[in-house]
């Protein structure tokens, strides 16, 4: 490694030793740059690494609100703009008592260079708060009702509204943060600033969202899986696939498997995993869809409606399948260590596409690229999600709308050339069929070029 890069990570880790999960990111990246700083040393002679590294902007403010027993709740929040050199700041917005600076930094971080492969001029930031909307903070056991997520949502909206905008800082949503959670934070924000613009995207068709945007993570990281397989000249039918998460993300990565043929085998959530050896059928994943987003429970409450499924509490779903071809992990970070990567690939794994961001730890990376296998790492295999995103941004500027399938369409479009941009980085810096490599340098030459031009 360059003195430059090893003088940049020490620096890293002394300014930030208290944030885990932001310098396992920002090391993942920064340590795979070593052929293209070397050949560009303008990179160095302009600082851009240690740009790079530091936020341009880090938001933090108090979220009270009012819960349903009329008592006074107070909950921390951030938004983290991370860097807006090929567009304004966009990313999403997290719900989750796990959120704190490092996680939302780490999230930031990623989001520049997801965005970047992307095609679409947009930079990179994240947000969020501590508040659970799983947990009513006066009933054990209850989820909080939608008024009090309305009222938590406005009162989030009041501070935020003043950094965000459609050509500043466009949000989406993330973790907890779904439609009702977006048409809540919109209605705040189009009160407050009397305007009507495209200032969030992932909102309800009927106030400017985008056809197929709930999909569009799952069925891009399925998309991206097509195109590494193209590569050896396979494809999904018949492939066994193991999925984590049971949201968004993983019951449409799901539904497209299944529609291409593959079999799905297991979901999971935080009370457990649940294997269906013979394949879940589309019923089965739209009954998790319904438990997901309507009635909001858990997989051990639907596992006696999944033929032939077994749920196994407290797991996750790579130690309980005897064998798999494909692994897509869409629940959240480091949630695959090396113990589960060394059992994936005993068991036949050739191939992980991550629908999370970093879900994968450096264990479990290092073991993936070592057999080299096909491995994608998140910031190129789920960027669909913000790739529809921006699309619902053109959309809102434009005041128009497009089909489902038009919009499907441009999404394997993108998804096709990031797949493309990433192997031909690999190769072209020697590092042939290594997606980390080639999606780390294609994400940063297209930011750091534009951060040379645009000067100090």
């Amino acid at each position: 490694m360059s003195k430059y890069l090893e003088q940049t990570i020490k620096d890293l880790r002394a300014k930030n030793a208290d944030q885990p999960e932001f310098l396992q990111a920002a090391e993942e990246v920064l340590t795979t740059l070593d052929p293209v700083v070397e050949a560009h040393p303008e990179y160095e002679a302009n600082a851009v690494l240690e740009r790079l590294v530091e936020p341009e902007r880090v938001i933090m403010f108090r979220v009270p609100w009012v819960d349903d027993t009329g008592k006074v709740r107070v909950n921390r929040a951030y938004r983290v703009q991370y860097n807006s050199a090929i567009g304004p700041y966009k990313g999403g917005i997290r719900f989750d008592p796990t959120v704190n600076l490092s996680v939302l930094k780490f999230l930031g971080f990623e989001q520049i260079f997801k965005n970047s492969l992307t095609t679409l001029p947009m930079g990179g930031a994240k947000g969020g708060s501590d508040f659970n909307p799983k947990q009513s903070p006066h009933t054990p056991g209850k989820r909080c009702s939608d008024q009090e997520v309305m009222r938590f949502c406005q009162s989030f909206m009041t501070e935020l509204y003043r950094h965000v905008g459609p050509n500043t800082d466009v949000p989406a949503g993330d973790m907890n943060v779904g439609g009702r959670e977006i048409g809540y934070m919109f209605g705040q924000y189009r009160k407050i600033v009397n305007e009507w613009n495209g200032v969030l995207t992932g909102k309800g068709l009927p106030f400017g969202g985008s056809l197929m945007r709930p999909e569009a993570t799952g069925y891009g990281c399925v998309y991206f899986a097509e195109n590494m397989l193209a590569t050896k000249k396979q494809n999904l039918k018949g492939k066994v696939c193991a999925i984590s998460g049971s949201g968004n993300v993983a019951s449409f990565a799901a539904q497209k498997l299944v529609t291409l043929g593959a079999k799905v085998v297991t979901l999971s959530d935080r009370s457990g995993a649940i294997y269906v050896k013979a394949g879940l059928t589309l019923k089965d994943i739209d009954t998790i869809k319904f438990l997901k987003t309507v009635t909001r429970g858990e997989l051990a409450d639907v596992v006696k409606q999944i033929k032939g499924a077994k749920f196994f509490k407290g797991v996750n779903s790579w130690q309980i399948v005897d064998k798999v071809d494909c692994a897509f992990p869409c629940a959240r970070q480091n949630e695959l260590n090396g113990e589960d990567a060394k059992y994936l690939l005993k068991h036949g794994c050739k191939l992980v596409a991550e629908g999370a961001n970093m879900p994968s730890t450096p264990e479990a990376v290092e073991a993936f690229v070592s057999a080299k296998i096909l491995y994608a790492p998140g910031k190129a295999a789920n960027a669909g999600g913000v790739a529809t995103s921006g699309l619902e941004m053109t959309q809102n500027a434009e005041h128009i709308s497009w089909t489902a399938k038009d919009v499907d369409d441009k999404l394997r479009q993108i998804m096709r050339s990031i797949h493309d941009n990433a192997f031909e980085a690999a190769a072209k810096y020697g590092h042939k069929g290594n997606y980390v490599m080639g999606a780390n340098i294609a994400g940063f030459v297209k930011v750091a070029d534009a951060m040379v031009a645009q000067g100090v």
